[in-house]
């Protein structure tokens, strides 16, 4: 069903990351219902494969084009956007959606805990932010939009050690968006820049912060009614739909019996 503010973005290119699972792959399913034509990329594409052929038998007036790539290569980065610039032009929206915790403390964490985070969480999206304006720039659109999925841990630091660090990496995010919102307005463009900061969604996020306690991931989806990945991706096209005149920065969203 086609939503009212999407039909200009039919048939332009969104690019989502980590495109695999989770929010990501509802993201990419709920453009290419709206008739986008989507690169989904993530380090491995079986996922993003079964999803392009879910939604091509289904009918959905877009198309998913799967693509590997390892974020945490600035390599494979570039990569990605030069083959998108010569296959299908540019990128006209970028969400970046890949995002990591790992269970490192900052009393006793280690350090290649903490450089998987930030080079995923923020070099990682400033890159790709960075290639998509670029993409937008060469081809003049100026309508384009940036997305990045943060999170409320990048608004607050929980009481759980475990994700102290993590939670420092989308406090960043949340500096980034605003200060690409602001040098988008000084290059004089119309480009949008937005943040979308989810609580806890019912995803394998926590199965891969709690990779060794199994139990403990289970658990943390258990005790509340957790947003769903569908929810995040209402998000989005809520925010790709409202006028070009509307800049949203941030929607803070949680479930309805999460505590903080």
């Amino acid at each position: 069903m086609a939503r009212a503010g999407m039909e200009r973005w039919r048939d332009r290119l969104a690019l989502v990351t980590g495109a695999s699972g989770g929010i990501g792959a509802a993201v990419a399913r709920a453009l290419v219902q709206q008739g986008l034509k989507v690169v989904g990329c993530a380090r491995t594409v079986g996922n993003i494969e079964e999803l392009a052929a879910e939604c091509k038998s289904a009918g959905y007036p877009g198309i998913l084009i799967p693509y590997k790539c390892d974020l945490s290569s600035e390599e494979d980065i570039l990569s990605m956007f030069s083959a998108v610039r010569s296959q299908h032009n540019g990128v006209d929206i970028c969400i970046n959606n890949a995002g990591l915790a790992r269970p490192d403390t900052l009393l006793s964490g280690s350090t290649s805990g903490w450089k998987d985070m930030f080079n995923v969480n923020v070099l990682a999206l400033s890159i790709c932010t960075r290639e998509a304006y670029q993409s937008m720039k060469e081809r003049n659109v100026d309508d384009g939009h940036i997305i990045n999925i943060n999170s409320m841990c990048g608004h607050r630091v929980p009481h759980q050690s475990v994700v102290h660090f993590y939670s420092a990496t989308k406090y960043a995010v949340t500096a980034l968006t605003e200060g690409l919102r602001q040098e988008l307005l000084e290059a004089q463009t119309h480009i949008r820049a937005t943040c979308i900061s989810p609580g806890l969604v019912e995803t394998r996020f926590a199965f891969k912060l709690h990779d060794k306690d199994p139990e403990k991931a289970a658990a943390t989806y258990e005790h509340i009614k957790c947003l769903k990945p569908e929810d995040v991706a209402e998000a989005v096209i809520y925010v790709l739909s409202s006028p070009p005149h509307v800049q949203i920065g941030d929607i803070q969203m949680r479930p309805t019996e999460q505590v903080t």
